[in-house]
């Protein structure tokens, strides 16, 4: 989605790394997010669920140990860009609890870009309440009354693998047509 609305910009492409921290036993509920320079964001339901500090810090680790080895693989094709004094567009392609939108946001707001857009095609009504202060605008496509995952919303929704990201980030940087802004 990202690729396909920086070329409809005629914008550069780059990624904001952040990752989910799951909820002990349970992966992929989102108990809050961590971003690449190892800033934690918990979200409101994580302090209910009576998480330990231990717990915390293990996954805070290993999901940072991940950050870095994506950083190394996707900079080697790709520096980062600057987002300082831009506009920026923060792409998801759908948003459930929020939480890595909002470690993106926070995360890329500190760099001081001149205009902050949250980009989504689905989001829950929570989430979007959660990322709507972080952003100095958001899209959203759709805002279901029943959102259980945003899987739900796609006929087909695969990971992006990093190979994927890597080849995508080649493209738009050394792809015929790329205008670099």
């Amino acid at each position: 989605m990202a690729r396909i609305i920086a070329e409809s910009l005629e914008g550069e492409l780059d990624v904001v790394l952040v990752h989910k921290l799951g909820a002990p036993g349970q992966a992929e509920l989102a108990i809050g997010a961590v971003d690449e320079g190892g800033e934690v964001y918990l979200n409101e339901n994580a302090e209910a669920l009576g998480i330990s500090a231990d717990y915390l810090a293990r996954e805070q680790q290993s999901q940072s140990g991940t950050l870095r080895k994506r950083r190394v693989l996707y900079t080697s094709v790709h520096p980062p860009i600057k987002p300082s004094g831009r506009v920026v567009v923060l792409v998801d392609d759908g948003i459930a609890t929020g939480a890595t939108m909002r470690a993106a946001l926070r995360s890329v707001r500190a760099q001081k870009p001149s205009k902050l857009i949250a980009a989504t095609a689905v989001a829950s009504h929570e989430a979007l309440r959660m990322i709507r202060p972080l952003a100095d605008e958001v899209v959203c496509l759709e805002v279901p009354e029943v959102f259980y995952a945003v899987g739900q919303f796609f006929q087909e929704f695969p990971q992006v693998s990093d190979e994927e990201v890597i080849s995508i980030l080649k493209e738009s940087r050394f792809g015929a047509g790329n205008l670099n802004r």
